[in-house]
């Protein structure tokens, strides 16, 4: 009987498979890394041939290793890095460019010239998204503009555009299915959440031509089926989320008001704001958080470009740790009495600041920095991100509720760390709550391709499962909070273009 689901996580620093069981735990998980391109100032890739093989790969191991035949997999969840945007040819199903990552900021120019055209406003209120670089829509312009001939391709219908899920759905079935889901569409600023479809004011906005663009489904839906040749069998496709919704789904965040945020490579926050859009006042972005049965659910959200990348960076750009867990046991013997302040904006700032042109930088420096302080400072610097992120949602929040956020759910591999998770929780003054299953995202797109396929039960019984496997009370002065935050708020300053 097939009774296992398997989730295809595919992420911005690596490609990964977990695999489920019936009752929802995890039996495997195997992950393979990507290479980061940075071909210039700015500017970050990813190899699409790479990211498709490193996801079939991790799949067919998760499997292997213990046996599982791929006649028993009820179906395939898929969940992706964002807005990360590859163009390929329809009949050759070859990419045309390397996938331009979400991180990337060539495209700032483009939205300079947008923004003082007027178009900004239209754009926020179809899509909920502040015009910026991050999302799709410039990205598939700048190929279309920058590679040869492409252009009149995709005006001639032969070149199709996908954010990674819908690369995968159409590589794993073979070139039958161009689809994504409404939460991944919902990030490109072409797709209008209000009316839930591709909105061609704004198709004409960025010049992309409808025809390359996928069908847009629910989140736990029919996406086809595997290629027999990929796994031996042909496995349905029947669930896909962005990964940020998708861990909203796997924190069990199902009513108005529940908070979670995931540090991965960056950090996102998201905040369920139930079956109407909340458009921020804030510069946080309005967004689709799950759709089920055509009904949208959603959210309120803030991305944070850098997190878990400055600890990447601290290990392959500097060389001053070996491993991520390093980091921790550098911060927690760093100098008490200096005040490091590490912003991380080395691919620009985010919500809430949003400024393409902010470059990373450290203050506070003295000839008794080392390892230590800059360790600690990168760490720190999620904890301030964080709250600068809490206190534009609060803002938002309050204007339609008198409710205050009580506790933060978080996931992701940032927080395996205590120590910082400690630090997020003194800082931001409110419990952190860690899940059991901290494979949340995984989690919530299986937990979608098993509900749709009758593996898993409804919404009210996934949430009474979630567990915490530890919550962390703040413990530190507000004196000493608020002076650190202080600190922070002034590095900020110092580091904004504007």
């Amino acid at each position: 009987m097939a009774e296992y689901i398997l989730a295809l996580d595919q992420g911005t620093t690596s490609s990964r498979a977990v695999l489920f069981g019936p009752d929802m735990t995890v039996l495997n998980i195997c992950q393979e890394e990507i290479a980061q391109h940075f071909p210039a100032d700015g500017w970050v890739e990813h190899d699409p041939a790479e990211i498709l093989a490193t996801t079939i790969s991790t799949a067919r191991n998760a499997l292997g290793a213990i046996n599982v035949e791929p006649s028993h997999i009820a179906a395939i969840g898929i969940t992706n890095q964002r807005e990360t945007t590859v163009v390929w040819d329809r009949e050759s199903a070859k990419p045309i460019n390397n996938a331009i990552v979400w991180q990337d900021r060539r495209t700032a120019d483009t939205c300079a010239r947008l923004k003082r055209e007027g178009h900004e406003k239209t754009i926020v209120n179809k899509t909920g998204l502040l015009l910026d670089p991050y999302f799709s829509a410039g990205k598939i312009a700048w190929i279309l503009d920058n590679v040869s001939g492409a252009r009149k391709r995709a005006e001639a219908g032969k070149l199709l555009f996908g954010t990674i899920d819908s690369w995968l759905i159409w590589n794993l079935t073979g070139g039958r299915v161009h689809a994504t889901d409404a939460t991944n569409a919902s990030r490109t600023s072409l797709y209008n959440i209000h009316q839930g479809c591709w909105d061609k004011e704004l198709l004409q906005i960025f010049n992309v031509p409808e025809s390359m663009l996928p069908e847009v489904k629910d989140c736990a839906d029919d996406f086809g089926v595997t290629a027999p040749s990929i796994f031996g069998a042909e496995i349905p496709i029947r669930g896909v989320a962005g990964d940020q919704q998708a861990a909203t789904v796997g924190q069990a965040c199902f009513k108005p008001g529940m908070m979670k945020s995931t540090y991965g490579t960056g950090c996102f926050m998201v905040l369920n704001t139930g079956d109407k859009p909340v458009l921020s006042n804030n510069r946080l972005l309005t967004t689709i958080a799950y759709q089920i049965d055509g009904k949208a659910t959603y959210a309120l959200e803030g991305s944070i470009f850098i997190a878990g990348a400055a600890v990447q960076w601290m290990r392959d750009g500097l060389g001053i740790i070996d491993n991520a867990a390093q980091s921790e046991r550098f911060a927690e013997m760093a100098d008490d009495a200096q005040s490091v302040y590490l912003v991380p904006a080395f691919t620009g700032l985010g919500a809430p600041h949003w400024d393409a042109n902010a470059r990373g930088a450290i203050y506070g420096i003295t000839r008794a920095t080392g390892p230590y302080e800059i360790a600690r400072a990168a760490l720190q610097s999620v904890g301030y991100q964080t709250r600068d992120l809490m206190a534009a949602m609060k803002k938002d929040w309050l204007e339609i509720n008198d409710v205050e956020q009580s506790v933060l759910r978080v996931d992701g591999g940032m927080t395996a760390s205590n120590w910082t998770m400690q630090f997020l929780a003194d800082i931001i003054d409110i419990p952190v709550d860690r899940p059991k299953i901290l494979e949340t995202t995984a989690l919530g797109v299986a937990y979608l391709a098993g509900m749709s396929v009758g593996v898993y039960s409804g919404f009210d019984d996934f949430a009474a499962s979630w567990n915490a496997e530890k919550r962390f009370e703040p413990a530190m002065s507000r004196e000493k909070r608020e002076s650190l935050y202080s600190g922070w708020q002034t590095a900020i300053g110092r580091t904004t273009s504007t």
